[in-house]
């Protein structure tokens, strides 16, 4: 099946599921994990991927304990 690309989507597990093209950024959840701080604030333009990275999180996060 041909990829596409998604405009507007937010939901990670759609995306992934649905076959969307996606800019890995798994990276992320190691580097913010090994800083160890207690708060983190995301600060980036509007349309940026912050509720798209924060949906990774969640997928992530919730895949691990189901493991």
């Amino acid at each position: 099946m041909k990829k596409k690309v998604a405009i507007g989507l937010q939901n990670f597990e759609e995306l992934i599921q649905k076959n969307y093209y996606y800019i890995d950024k798994t990276d992320f959840i190691k580097e913010w994990w090994d800083c160890g701080d207690s708060v983190t604030l995301i600060t980036r333009p509007r349309r940026f991927g912050k509720t798209l990275n924060m949906s990774m999180v969640e997928t992530f996060i919730q895949y691990q304990s189901d493991a």
